[in-house]
């Protein structure tokens, strides 16, 4: 955990705190989080939430990871885990990690505009990301990572040359698709963060491999050498590396061996910034107005040739349906909002794909792209409503979404419906004044009668929309 103040304009890193964990220890093949697992992630987590109350902290953001992303999600432990904090968690995509971590290296380092190559080594994953100054231009997520690897190859703590040779190779085939995206460049700035690394790095300073924190190939050798000739995990004693962190060491090595290796890195620097310092800017630019998430819904708006003007107009009308009924229906949520927004300016994605099933075309490229900035759970919420708006509602893919979030989603999506509805001419002049009315689960609209004589098609599309809110368990009636 991450705790930061805004002074003067500038944040300020007022504590960290970390408690290794080892989720990914506990994570079986189908899904299921071991119960020792599970009460340490539960303990650790109850002991974060006890230190946000008491410093009743203005703004929190929690995501999870690799392992959260491979659990199942129909078991109780984000739940569970939801509650151990006192805050939601954000389960966020590789992609999304990747962006993050990059956020939080570029501001935990000297400004750059020249390209730099960072290299994140968690438990479950690796993160490589290429950018230039602030941006990155190539994100990749690797199914690999120290615990994993470590598991896999040294699963009874015994260590050979052959052992490491084997996780060397498994490491380089994950290499193989992706490292053309992020080698070959020249006058990279290649930066490693996080556990792996920034042990590493400590243990070859403590013993004296080199000294200006900088890692290269022939260091990770030496360290590789050490190693092997310890013969197992728990005779592996090296300065500068702590009972836990060995554990999982073997294999987090053997990853950043070939990473630089495969790579062509000459020299990594290693740097403090990372996930959680990215998720803190992150949540900053938020406050401020700088969101991710509104780039990422411009730039898909733009990839996919959506009609601004009458995406504007079905936006707007949302809005103004929205502010009529947030308060009756529980809408008043930030959030529901911007979800609303988001889902009407992306609502036409799908008809670059093809005009038949749109929506449905729509709701698959929004549940599925890179989304940079969006947990994923919102990214299916969007998905949910663009997929909702005509025709059929699918309840079945409301069941993906929180618990909490499924009843606010299907009122939001009935919103959705209305205004593209009400659009469905795309002429500004002709969308119409309209006062809505909700109870618990009946919508009535209001018109000026003379639109009604002149809008028959309106009047029948009305008509028909009322049978699609019936089988949902909502009443709708207009005049």
């Amino acid at each position: 955990m991450i705790v930061g103040e805004l002074r003067h304009g500038q944040l300020t890193i007022l504590d960290r705190l970390k408690e290794t964990v080892r989720l990914a220890e506990g994570l079986s093949d189908d899904g299921v989080i071991a119960d020792d697992a599970r009460a340490r992630a539960l303990d650790c987590l109850s002991q974060f939430g006890e230190r946000l109350r008491a410093m009743r902290a203005a703004g929190v953001r929690a995501a999870g990871t690799s392992t959260i992303r491979r659990a199942r999600e129909d078991s109780t432990f984000m739940a569970e885990a939801e509650a151990a904090l006192g805050h939601p968690i954000e389960v966020i995509s590789g992609i999304e990690e990747a962006r993050l971590i990059y956020q939080g290296v570029t501001h935990s380092l000297p400004p750059n505009d020249g390209l730099r190559l960072v290299i994140d080594i968690g438990g479950g994953s690796t993160e490589v990301i290429l950018g230039q100054g602030p941006t990155p231009r190539a994100l990749e997520s690797l199914h690999m990572g120290c615990v994993s690897m470590t598991e896999r190859f040294f699963p009874d703590g015994g260590i050979t040359r052959e052992r490491f040779e084997g996780a060397r190779v498994a490491a380089r085939l994950e290499l193989r698709p992706v490292k053309a995206f992020f080698r070959g460049a020249s006058d990279v700035e290649a930066i490693g963060t996080s556990g792996t690394i920034n042990s590493t790095e400590r243990v070859a300073r403590e013993i004296g491999l080199q000294e200006s924190g900088i890692l290269t190939l022939a260091v990770i050798e030496d360290l590789i050498d050490s190693v092997c000739s310890s013969g197992s995990i728990d005779k592996l004693s090296l300065r500068g590396l702590s009972v836990r962190r060995s554990q999982v060491w073997p294999g987090g090595l053997a990853i950043l061996a070939e990473m630089i290796g495969v790579l062509g890195v000459e020299e990594l620097r290693v740097s403090d910034g990372a996930l959680r310092e990215g998720l803190l800017y992150d949540l900053l630019g938020r406050l401020q107005h700088s969101d991710a998430r509104e780039r990422t819904v411009e730039a898909m708006a733009a990839r996919y040739s959506v009609d601004q003007a009458q995406a504007r107009r079905v936006a707007d009308t949302a809005a103004m349906l929205l502010e009529q009924c947030a308060a009756d229906w529980s809408l008043e949520s930030e959030l529901a909002g911007l979800v609303l927004d988001w889902a009407a300016r992306l609502h036409e994605i799908g008809l670059d794909i093809s005009h038949d099933g749109f929506q449905r075309h729509g709701a698959y490229v929004a549940e599925h792209a890179d989304m940079p900035g969006f947990p994923r759970a919102e990214q299916r919420f969007v998905a949910f409503l663009i997929g909702s708006q005509r025709h059929q509602i699918d309840t079945q893919r409301s069941k993906e979404l929180p618990r909490a979030w499924r009843r606010s989603a299907l009122r939001l999506a009935i919103l959705l419906r209305l205004a593209v509805l009400l659009n469905r001419s795309r002429r500004d002049q002709e969308s119409p004044a309209v006062e809505l009315r909700v109870a618990a689960a009946s919508v009535a609209l209001t018109f000026d009668p003379a639109w009604l004589s002149a809008n028959p098609l309106s009047v029948a599309d009305l008509e028909r929309e009322r049978g699609h809110l019936g089988n949902v368990g909502y009443s709708l009636s207009f005049g």
